[in-house]
């Protein structure tokens, strides 16, 4: 789980809005902190509802305005549905409670939408109330990567592939997103153009990944594996790591211990590990362990949300023999050869 730089954005935007405004900062605080479990709620309600149709979570980006909850593998089309329902559900149900709260303290609810960008006096409870209910409407509209553009797109894979479905809808996202974005501008709303930057973004990514999934669909892990490389003994130190960095063009380094690969070390860890144990200290101290492990009959499509989940590198094994190196770096130099019709080790 990790926060996407928009949410720094927020930050920065609601301190500029409350300098020279009457509103308490303590509302402010509380209002983007009860912001942020919202939309953590709201994406654990994708992900809880994901797994009882089986499928896991791999990573949740939380965004301003909603998240990007990514899944191990592709939910069916009335998976998809239920799976983008339960978000906003959970923003509707979180504004309920709120509401009755309010009741219950006899605080006046009556408060426009406006009052988000100019809530002077209001209540956190009351920006709380409406937030949610903004995430929830927001979230419904039918652009990518809103819930709507995927319940959108779930629709569209009745009729369509997948792939289409998605280009479909991210399509749609962008044009809404720059539509949004023009009527911002011209009526001076600038949270509206926040907003639509999102989406645009969302939208975009999501083009990507779905022209991604079209080109290595059907490709086994052997095709694109790099299998002129460089180890590492286990008894190695960071220095020798380092000259190697140096010396090569490649930054993942597989740690053997005989046949066996026992770690893996990556540039920035090794950097890392430079500055806080010191050259002379050995890569089985600072390795990582937990590597990602790949068969090489394994449908690249299947291994691309593993990638973005693992960072930079993947090893490809066949039982405990090392045969290759998977990189993000690689993986986009042969995507880029697919998409000009090169089929590089197929």
């Amino acid at each position: 789980m990790r926060l996407h730089f928009t949410f720094i954005l927020l930050v920065i935007f609601v301190a500029v809005s409350v300098l020279g405004s009457g509103q308490s900062n303590a509302s402010y605080a509380i209002f983007l902190l009860g912001g942020l479990v919202s939309v953590l709620l709201h994406e654990l309600g994708h992900a809880f509802t994901a797994a009882r149709f089986g499928v896991r979570t791999t990573e949740i980006v939380m965004f301003p305005i909603g998240g990007l909850s990514r899944m191990e593998r592709p939910l069916s089309p009335a998976a998809e549905i239920c799976v983008s329902l339960a978000g906003p559900l959970v923003n509707v149900l979180l504004a309920a409670g709120l509401f009755g709260c309010m009741v219950a303290m006899h605080q006046a609810t009556p408060v426009k939408l406006s009052d988000l960008t100019e809530p002077n006096g209001k209540s956190a409870l009351a920006l709380l109330l409406y937030g949610n209910i903004l995430l929830a409407f927001l979230n419904l509209m039918p652009a990518f990567p809103m819930d709507g553009g995927r319940i959108l797109r779930a629709l569209l894979r009745y009729v369509r592939p997948e792939d289409e479905a998605t280009r479909m809808a991210a399509w749609m996202g962008r044009m809404l997103a720059i539509s949004m974005g023009l009527y911002g501008l011209l009526d001076s709303q600038f949270m509206l153009v926040f907003f639509a930057l999102f989406v645009y973004l969302g939208a975009a990514q999501e083009s990507v990944a779905a022209m991604g999934r079209t080109l290595t669909h059907g490709i086994p892990i052997r095709a694109a594996m790099i299998t002129e490389f460089h180890t590492l003994d286990h008894g190695s130190t960071i220095r020798d790591a380092a000259n190697l960095l140096l010396s090569t063009s490649q930054q993942d380094f597989p740690i053997v211990h005989g046949d066996q690969v026992v770690g893996l070390l990556g540039r920035k860890l090794l950097i890392r590990s430079l500055s806080a144990e010191g050259p002379d200290a050995y890569v089985a101290g600072v390795m990582d362990r937990d590597f990602l492990a790949l068969e090489p009959g394994t449908d690249l499509a299947e291994v691309l949300p593993l990638m973005a989940q693992a960072g930079r590198c993947g090893l490809v094994m066949e039982g405990s023999k090392l045969l290759g190196l998977l990189t993000t770096d690689n993986l986009s130099e042969f995507l880029l050869l697919r998409r000009f019709g090169i089929e590089p080790g197929v």
